[in-house]
């Protein structure tokens, strides 16, 4: 078997280079041979048999667009050669692939690769009201970018006050972090209520064990009615700070409420968990070629074994869904969350409309250097990270979790607005794969998961896990079994690289006027 090319579909009329093809070279598959017209880019994908003009290219058993001119066998397809087939709103018809009979059975949920002897459990965090964290750091967030100075004083005086660095061996807190961003203020209506969902989801979440709400006094988010948003919190590990309500140096004001949290959190101890209770958010950027058949997979077959446990796995970047989403949708445990899904597809396109924008204008350059052509192509290998289980729940954006199983959010493709936006929700940990490489990370552990060996080798200090050697002959088993183990010890405390390197930021979805 020739492994230097791979047809993922049977149906499919390309297939995907795994090395550089030469033009002139002699390929064999299918019982015909091919020679090709053109140098395949590693990661590209050329022609297995004649098309004519506006045919379907066919990846993934599904057409990622059609060709713009006829070419022959063995031709090269890239961006230059293939038009999106994606459109305006759509009506939708709800074919759903599990019946009633497999969602009372359990039937919704399969695991494509052996899970004998993998782990059951991890040791995090239980917090007071029961929920349970895989970290334990102390968060300083301003209720509005006013504050940023005030909150990075806070958290430099308390490091230099306490002794404190971040990882210190055999503290019982891991990172002690200021979460800066520009909103809080000058907003109006959903805008305003995004920023406020998402700090509020911020402030509760079990992977800070303790949390200091710094404000100013006279924004728009007001520090009294955002305490209201956080109902009965526990207030021995959230506390609050009104800058223009202090007599004197708010630094100082700020660092003596935070040295009272600190103590509080150092005293947390991790304990045996099950994986149950973990959260899992799905995620890729600067994709190639390579994403759907190496990282995105592999992440789906992890998705379908936690949520197999009864743990959650969410997917967003609801734009990347274009050309995908009736595979979602069809997934759907039931017609309410097909629905649901529906108005999630189309409330975005109607959002891109809205603003003059094709809504299959996506890939980037650097996801059309790495062979994805259309936005079909990048949606088909996007979905894979999602496995096949059903469905289970719809969020909108700034929505927390509350049904286990696989759920969408609503979020777009940008790659720290949607893992924000899946931190937000509850995920304890952002599974990101990428072909094209990024040190970010979001306010959860940022897992990054290489498509290629290749990025793997050169960012040793970016890449947490490489699911490349999958394009060079590892089986599929082995490396999820690799995979599961390296996401519990992450689950467990290792830190991944993104915190080692401290790079830890949200960004928050402004999609209103500015006052």
């Amino acid at each position: 078997m020739d492994t230097s090319f791979i047809k993922i579909n049977k149906a499919d009329n390309v297939a995907v280079a795994l090395t550089k093809l030469n033009k002139g070279q002699n390929v064999e598959i299918d019982g015909q041979s091919i020679i090709l017209k053109d140098d395949i880019p590693y990661g590209h994908k050329f022609l297995l048999k004649n098309l004519e003009a506006d045919e379907n290219v066919i990846k993934y058993g599904y057409p990622i667009g059609h060709l713009r001119i006829a070419a022959e066998a063995g031709s090269l397809v890239d961006d230059r050669h293939i038009q999106t087939n994606l459109a305006g709103l759509l009506d939708y018809t709800y074919h759903p692939v599990f019946t009633d009979d497999d969602l009372r059975q359990g039937n919704d949920c399969h695991v494509d690769c052996p899970t004998e002897g993998l782990p059951t459990t991890f040791m995090g965090y239980r917090r007071n009201n029961g929920d349970v964290g895989i970290r334990n750091e102390l968060w300083v967030i301003p209720t509005v970018g006013c504050v940023n100075g005030v909150v990075n004083q806070i958290v430099e005086e308390l490091k230099s006050q306490t002794g404190f660095e971040n990882h210190t061996p055999g503290c019982g807190i891991d990172r002690i972090v200021a979460f800066n961003h520009n909103y809080g203020c000058s907003q109006l209506s959903e805008d305003h209520e995004n920023t406020r969902k998402i700090l509020r989801d911020m402030v509760l979440h079990p992977n800070a064990g303790a949390v200091l709400v710094v404000g100013l006094g006279c924004e728009n988010n007001q520090p009294d009615k955002f305490e209201q948003m956080l109902g009965d919190y526990d207030k021995q590990r959230i506390r609050f700070l009104v800058t223009q309500k202090v007599d004197g140096d708010e630094v100082e004001e700020g660092v003596r409420i935070a040295k009272q949290l600190f103590a509080n959190a150092c005293k947390d101890q991790r304990t045996e968990t099950s994986l149950s209770e973990l959260r899992i958010g799905l995620k890729c950027g600067g994709s190639d070629g390579l994403s759907g058949i190496t990282g995105n997979p592999l992440l789906g077959v992890l998705s379908d074994y936690i949520v197999s446990l009864g743990g959650t796995s969410v997917l967003t970047e609801v734009p990347e869904m274009f050309g995908a989403e009736t595979i979602l949708m069809n997934r759907c445990a039931d017609r309410q969350l097909f629905e649901q899904t529906v108005k999630l597809i189309n409330d975005f396109k109607s959002y891109f409309l809205s603003h003059g924008e094709p809504v299959g204008e996506n890939p980037s350059p650097g996801n059309k250097a790495g062979g994805i052509s259309t936005l079909e192509d990048k949606a088909l290998g996007c979905t894979q990270k999602c496995g096949k289980s059903a469905v289970r729940g719809v969020l909108g954006y700034g929505d927390r979790i509350s049904q286990k199983g696989l759920n969408l959010l609503s979020a777009p493709g940008n790659d720290l607005v949607a893992s924000t936006a899946l931190a937000a929700a509850g995920c304890h940990i952002v599974l990101f794969t990428t072909g094209r490489g990024t040190p970010f990370g979001t306010f959860v552990p940022t897992m990054k998961i290489s498509t290629n060996s290749n990025l793997a080798n050169r960012k040793k200090t970016w890449i947490d896990f490489n699911a490349g050697v999958l394009a060079e002959g590892a089986t599929m088993d082995d490396t999820f079994r690799q995979f599961t183990q390296k996401v519990v010890q992450i689950a467990n405390g290792q830190p991944t690289w993104n915190e080692q390197k401290d790079y830890q930021e949200i960004s928050i979805f402004k999609n209103g006027v500015t006052l």
